[in-house]
């Protein structure tokens, strides 16, 4: 079955309150070991992330702009307001990137790249923080054994989703690289199993060796 991000999400989270202080900020993220953490209310709804790179331009501003005393005309501060904002906050408030990105323990796992971030941040359906997701999180989907992947394509994808016959199919899994090969009715049908297998977790690549009795690509769109 395609894992969800409740699968792989840590659900055990540090998040510190709109309030925190800079420092205790620092802190937590040290101890540990982590180089985000969600803001949230009192009734653990989440209001934003404080990373490692909010805190530093505190550091990146001073060293820019106040080095030997100098201080930036007033056009250059305008210019960049929230660099400034976060470089002169002292709590999480202030510091904090808002809205979080934010994603249902229902999504799948297989989403990250889409959101073009390091995490994401697990809500229920009322905006309730209920876990964190990582990039290394999702990394560990490609630690699967090739028993387990192989066992998922024939059962899940090749028996039961296709709904065409895959008998003549056969199934080769090495290091995560999934082999496809036999024969199947229909070139469609059999591109579509490609595509389908390319999906499942833990597989790093799909090689299509696979033929058909019908080439019924020429008709697609009449």
């Amino acid at each position: 079955m395609r894992r969800t991000v409740a699968d792989v999400m840590t659900d055990k989270v540090v998040a510190v309150s709109a309030a925190t202080p800079f420092k205790e900020i620092a802190e937590t993220l040290i101890s540990g070991g982590i180089s985000a953490v969600p803001v949230t209310d009192d009734d653990n709804h989440v209001l934003g992330m404080v990373s490692e790179a909010d805190l530093l331009r505190k550091e990146e501003f001073r060293e820019q702009y106040y080095r030997e005393g100098y201080r930036p005309p007033l056009r250059a501060r305008l210019r960049h307001p929230k660099g400034r904002q976060k470089a002169e906050g002292d709590t999480a408030a202030e510091l904090m990137t808002t809205p979080a990105v934010t994603v249902s323990p229902k999504a799948s796992a297989r989403l990250m790249d889409g959101h073009g971030v390091k995490r994401l941040v697990v809500v229920d359906y009322d905006g309730r923080l209920v876990g964190i997701v990582s990039r290394r999180d999702l990394v560990k989907l490609f630690l699967r054994g090739d028993e387990a992947i192989a066992a998922e394509v024939r059962d899940d994808v090749l028996d039961r989703s296709l709904w065409v016959d895959t008998g003549d199919v056969r199934v080769d899994v090495r290091q995560g690289v999934v082999t496809l090969s036999g024969r199947m009715e229909r070139r469609t049908e059999a591109a579509i199993a490609v595509r389908m297998v390319g999906r499942v977790n833990g597989v790093v690549d799909v090689v299509d060796r696979l033929t058909w009795k019908t080439d019924d690509s020429k008709w697609e769109g009449r």
